[in-house]
């Protein structure tokens, strides 16, 4: 009877169209996943896959044999994971993906605690600033913002992101309080420049009243990076409207210094993404609701709000 495992690296191999990426998914190395795949062929009697330098491609016997078993693989899957929870045994590669800002400050620091929780779960977590996608990539979760909920893919918010207007307090001293978001305009302005798009984005603000204003920041200092952006306003060259989860530790340090306390711009929630799966892998259920406990017990809700009143 041939593995879970010999078939897992046949059908990744399948869809991704090589072993190499076969194995980012499954968190092996390429030999691993060619020799899996080697030992099914050898098993079957059957070539499943034309080999060249640049890529696999599914031979009749390949296409037909992947028909066969890709629908029954993550019944396979769930029901071994279904198993492993009735043993209370959370175990295995727990692939996650988080926006950097949010995985550094706010996330790694919960990581030891929930590792000695689970300790036959290890971790495999990527930081970068984009959209994953959780299917094709392998991974069981995400955390971040503004992900598109792709078939077969669900979220669970954790918290508002809202952006503030911050400045250094040395920036700030002997300059007069700011009363409108279109006081900004007034002062050196640090903005971004969209990856996607490559323009500058400016943001409207509201207050509790649901009253709205454009800011017009200048530009004087342009980054594509929110950590670059929080790294100028400490230096004190100047205003910027940021994410409170990049600034709350340099608020609450006084590092930082908020303007116009009774305005903020909405950019959405944190969520955490994974797959709509019917039996989800105990790794990946513990794994979200410590991530939800986690957001609650430090009231991080409350505490990334911008928002007054």
């Amino acid at each position: 009877m041939e593995t879970l495992a010999n078939l897992e690296c046949f059908v990744r191999s399948a869809e991704t169209g090589g072993f190499s990426s076969a194995a980012r998914r499954l968190a092996l190395t390429p030999a691993a996943v060619s020799r899996n795949v080697a030992v099914l062929e050898r098993n079957l009697g059957v070539r499943l896959f034309q080999r060249s330098t640049r890529k696999l491609t599914l031979t009749e016997d390949g296409e037909r044999f992947l028909a066969s078993v890709d629908e029954h693989l993550d019944g396979l899957q769930a029901a071994i994971a279904n198993v492993a929870a009735s043993r209370g045994e959370p175990a295995g590669m727990l692939r996650v993906s988080l926006s950097p800002s949010i995985g550094a400050n706010h996330i790694l620091p919960a990581l030891p605690e929930f590792l000695a929780r689970y300790p036959g779960v290890r971790a495999d977590w990527v930081f970068e600033n984009r959209q994953s996608d959780l299917i094709a990539e392998g991974l069981d979760a995400a955390i971040g913002g503004g992900f598109p909920l792709s078939q077969g893919v669900v979220s669970r918010t954790l918290a508002p992101v809202h952006l503030v207007a911050v400045a250094s307090p040395d920036y700030m001293k002997g300059r007069r309080p700011l009363l409108d978001p279109a006081d900004l305009s007034t002062l050196e302005g640090i903005v971004m420049r969209s990856t996607a798009t490559g323009r500058v984005r400016q943001r409207q603000m509201r207050n509790a009243a649901c009253e709205e204003r454009p800011t017009e920041l200048k530009e004087t200092v342009i980054f594509n990076d929110p950590a670059m952006m929080v790294g100028a306003a400490l230096l004190g060259l100047g205003v910027s409207v940021l994410a409170m989860p990049d600034v709350l530790s340099h608020l609450e340090s006084g590092r930082l210094v908020r303007l116009l306390p009774l305005w903020y711009a909405d950019a959405g929630p944190i969520s955490i993404y994974y797959a709509n799966r019917t039996l989800l892998p105990t790794k990946t259920r513990v794994f979200i609701d410590f991530i939800a406990e986690h957001f609650r017990r430090e009231r991080l809700a409350e505490r990334f709000a911008g928002s007054l009143g």
